[in-house]
């Protein structure tokens, strides 16, 4: 071939990222909602519709992938044992300090200050509190009493408890039924991933069309009467994530920059969605290609759901502070904190789906005697808060599952060969993932 052919031969167009189809869709999705709010509102059912196409999947890939994890360690349940005590003893420390970071914040900017509850916004608190929260309703509700019942209702901790059991038992049978077993569940995993890829396919119409519904609902000026509250939440998160996210990844030897390439697309769509559901399957690929093994990605990420929603637990310490500022309550430090203990325990077991934060509120409300108009007020911001407490905690799950393969010693290639074998069924490890 000349020269000349080859200079005349055009450049390949470079091609538009899902990423940033995405951020296109959430910039024509905020401007429908300004100037056309009446057509925004009747895109909702698009919005719906790729939500319900993301929950459509979700049992299928945790069941199958964590089964997988567990089970195919054949006796080996030591291995797993240790896994499960790390992850919730890194969970329960990030937690905790989440909790103080929204305490230290709430009480220095004191948002409710200046707020005033009014009676009117009683109903609408005491709905969200009809049933109340407790440590005893939470662990009652992790075991299901039919595992079709809850995956009907998508009801992750049930789904993960019924899958741990499922797995254990799996792991005790003999070892040709236990790799037919595998061998099944290894190839769902593997069409529920490729099933991941086109339901994403839709999601920039899908959240574009929730973005111009939000703005429809509340308008541009939604942040003026509570615009303090939303601020602060959003300084605090990044405050975590500097403070506490930060310097995680600097003591685990997590690569910064590679692990937010590696999760700033699920990020995105969890914020647009206000869902960490909607979120989970991406995040799950993306930090398989960040280098962390399946087995440690389909048991801590799951988990994770459950135990480590750091944006969740923030915004409860700061929303619960800020009900009793706006109702002139002074509520000296040793009752917050005791209303942090009980908030860490009764927020175990929320939904990654918006607006399940304030179930939570309500009830830690009802319990300390605070008024449940404040849950009200919330309700106004909520969805802006609930997009940036959603994202974190999706962020901070990520991030346990490559620290989890750091302590582990499995992160990247460091000391895995190309492939991992699970009782004779291989399992891809990315070996392009290795340090940078």
């Amino acid at each position: 071939m000349s020269t000349d052919a080859v200079a005349s031969t055009p450049p390949k167009k470079k091609r538009v990222t899902l990423t940033q189809w995405i951020i296109i869709s959430m910039v024509l999705g905020v401007l429908i909602g300004w100037l056309f709010p009446e057509f925004a509102l009747q895109l909702r059912p698009l919005s719906n519709i790729f939500l319900r196409m993301i929950k459509s999947l979700i049992v299928p890939l945790l069941f199958s992938t964590l089964v997988i994890g567990i089970a195919g360690h054949g006796d080996d349940m030591k291995r797993v044992g240790k896994l499960a005590l790390r992850s919730i003893i890194y969970f329960e420390v990030v937690t905790t300090l989440a909790l103080v970071v929204g305490l230290v914040a709430v009480n220095v900017v004191r948002p409710g200050d200046g707020i005033t509850l009014t009676d009117a916004s009683a109903e609408a608190g005491q709905q969200l509190a009809q049933s109340e929260v407790t440590l005893g309703s939470v662990l009652e509700h992790t075991v299901p009493q039919s595992f079709f019942e809850a995956a009907a209702r998508n009801e992750v901790l049930q789904v993960v408890f019924w899958a741990i059991l499922f797995a254990v038992a799996l792991a005790r049978v003999p070892v040709e039924p236990r790799k037919v077993m595998l061998g099944v569940l290894d190839s769902l995993s593997e069409v529920m991933f490729k099933f991941v890829g086109l339901v994403m396919a839709f999601a920039p119409f899908g959240i574009g069309a929730a973005i111009a519904v939000t703005i429809a609902q509340s308008g541009l000026g939604v942040l003026r009467n509570l615009g303090i509250l939303v601020l602060t939440l959003y300084g605090a998160l990044i405050v975590f994530v500097l403070l506490v996210l930060v310097p995680v990844m600097i003591v685990f030897r997590i690569p910064i920059r590679r692990f937010w390439r590696a999760v700033q697309e699920p990020a995105l769509i969890a914020f647009s969605t206000a869902s960490s559901e909607a979120a989970l399957p991406q995040a799950m690929t993306a930090m398989e290609r960040f280098g962390v093994p399946r087995r440690i990605v389909a048991f801590v990420m799951p988990t994770g759901y459950s135990f480590n929603l750091d944006g969740s637990t923030l915004y409860l310490a700061l929303a619960s502070v800020f009900v009793a500022q706006a109702a002139g309550i002074d509520m000296p430090l040793s009752q917050q904190i005791l209303m942090m203990l009980t908030l860490m325990l009764t927020s175990k077991g929320v939904a990654g789906v918006p607006r399940a934060a304030l179930v939570i509120l309500a009830g830690a409300l009802a319990s300390f005697g605070l008024p449940l108009q404040g849950v009200a007020v919330l309700l106004g911001v909520d969805a802006l808060m609930d997009m940036a407490r959603t994202s974190v905690n999706l962020v901070g799950n990520a991030l346990a599952t490559a620290v989890m393969a750091r302590w582990e010693g499995e992160l990247g290639n460091e000391q895995l060969p190309a492939f991992e074998a699970v009782e004779g069924q291989p399992m891809i490890v990315p070996g392009a993932a290795r340090d940078a």
